[in-house]
């Protein structure tokens, strides 16, 4: 279990200033397991559950529709991830706290159920009381996080960042014609294809190549390739195979 305090609370009931009834949609594809889950938070007083979706596109309109106030959900849904389910569903219902509940402890999981918005993200392992505790405590508004996890998240976020203003640094030495050279070398065509699809000579594609080289750095035309696909400035080109 992450980000609930260790101690077990059976009842844990509404704490202060939490809402008199809490509005609970439990997102699950099991049926079992949903349904236990259900089954744990009517027990508990002051929780109602308003349903059970299986999926994040009827998660996203029953948490509209019922004006949820926490949903329970799995990570992994069977038409998209349980990020991208909640920020499906927090679009559709801002004030929605979201509990993930899964069996996938992985770091990435955890940290892209920060960065969706996660109030809270408990392991399989998690005891009735503390499935409990969490949908309480998230609706009362305390997020149940590790610092340390979203220490890690804002990190990642920074990186992602850098690595797209790199990116943008790098693809802005290049002129338009440059670019439409390298996304031809990515196609694979050879000098005198690309002067014929340019409608240039060919020894200006040459000089084209020889300062897309010099600016990445490398020494040959695949060398530039390679780096320019590393860097995502240019996609390499795979052709379809032809069926039959």
């Amino acid at each position: 279990m992450i980000g609930v305090a260790p101690s077990e609370t059976t009842h844990v009931g509404a704490l202060p200033g939490a809402p008199s009834s809490i509005k609970v949609l439990v997102v699950q594809d099991h049926p079992l397991l949903a349904a236990a889950i259900a089954n744990i938070l009517r027990d508990e007083v002051g929780v109602t559950v308003c349903g059970i979706a299986r999926t994040g596109a009827d998660a996203a309109l029953l948490s509209e529709r019922d004006k949820v106030a926490v949903v329970v959900m799995d990570f992994h849904l069977p038409d998209m991830s349980g990020a991208a389910a909640a920020t499906r569903i927090l679009s559709a219902c801002p004030g929605a706290a979201i509990v993930f509940h899964s069996a996938d402890d992985s770091e990435s999981a955890l940290l892209d159920s920060i960065d969706a918005g996660a109030a809270a993200y408990l392991t399989k392992a998690a005891t009735a009381g503390q499935i409990v505790d969490a949908v309480v405590r998230s609706a009362h508004g305390d997020l149940l996080i590790p610092v340390d996890l979203f220490a890690k998240a804002i990190q990642r976020k920074r990186q992602v960042v850098s690595k797209g203003v790199e990116r943008q640094r790098l693809a802005a030495q290049f002129t338009c014609r440059e670019l439409e050279v390298l996304n031809l070398l990515a196609e694979g065509l050879d000098t005198a294809a690309m002067s014929e699809r340019l409608r240039i000579a060919p020894h200006t594609v040459e000089w084209h190549v020889r300062h897309v080289i010099e600016k990445l750095g490398v020494h040959s035309r695949l060398e530039a390739l390679i780096a320019a696909v590393r860097e995502r400035i240019v996609e390499l080109y795979v052709p379809q195979s032809s069926a039959g």
